[in-house]
């Protein structure tokens, strides 16, 4: 059976994950990523993503049942969560995830390769691989402390810490904490906003923030220079320009 349904509306594709009880993650869950989501972002028309979940989880982690079979054949097929968020990461459109319940492991792996990043306040998140005797392989090692720094990332992963909401908002690890009665409004209103902003420029600013992060500044500017030229051919920056001059509102297609 299907764990990921798909809702389009207004330019914005939401992906809901329904793997009862604790939307983890298996082999088939990422075949499935893999086959959803390359059409829905090489779509013009769909003008953010978004990636939720179902019941008290948005993602508890990867399957401990899977995960058992240490085979680095098995290891290999788990590996693919790499795969599903390099195509959150690069895709040239914003990515949401509305993490309405606890994002752990897997999960919180997953949110990290997303721009927005909304949580619960009835939820947590963290990674708690130390205490099986594995730490988070899946991207976490490497995006966490891009995002927090080494030594804070460290500490997170080896205490296995799983942060209350206020904690990962005060940590920078979210950007936005809401509550439960108002999660699901609040996370269509932050995916409709984006979708209505020139989507080309956001593609652009993702890639050029991504390639030349890290850099000798000198080479980071070309990638810039390359990503301005390639912004000027876009309808979004000849139509933002002239709705300026005409001093009225912009109407923006991601092209």
């Amino acid at each position: 059976m299907p764990v990921l349904t798909t809702v389009l509306d207004a330019g914005v594709a939401t992906i809901r994950i329904d793997r009862p009880p604790a939307n983890a993650v298996d082999p088939a869950m990422i075949s499935e990523f893999l086959t959803v989501l390359p059409p829905l972002i090489a779509d013009p028309d769909v003008r953010c993503l978004v990636i939720t979940g179902t019941g008290r989880f948005f993602i508890a982690g990867a399957d401990i049942a899977v995960m058992r079979d240490l085979s680095e054949a098995n290891q290999a097929k788990m590996r693919g969560w790499i795969d599903v968020q390099r195509l959150l990461e690069r895709a040239p459109k914003p990515v949401v995830a509305a993490m309405n319940g606890h994002a752990l492991g897997g999960g919180a792996e997953l949110s990290l390769a997303c721009d927005l990043r909304i949580l619960s306040s009835s939820a947590s998140f963290g990674f708690p691989e130390i205490a099986l005797g594995l730490f988070p392989g899946a991207g976490g090692s490497q995006r966490l402390p891009r995002l927090v720094g080494p030594h804070r990332a460290k500490r997170l992963m080896v205490d296995g810490t799983r942060l209350a909401a206020h904690e990962a908002l005060e940590l920078g690890l979210v950007d936005l904490v809401v509550d439960p009665g108002d999660f699901d409004a609040t996370a269509a209103e932050q995916a409709r906003l984006l979708a209505a902003k020139p989507t080309a420029a956001i593609g652009l600013i993702k890639k050029v923030v991504d390639e030349g992060y890290g850099l000798p500044i000198e080479e980071a500017l070309r990638y810039e220079e390359k990503g301005v030229l390639e912004l000027t051919r876009t309808a979004d920056a000849a139509e933002g320009l002239q709705a300026f001059l005409d001093k009225r509102p912009p109407k923006f297609t991601g092209r």
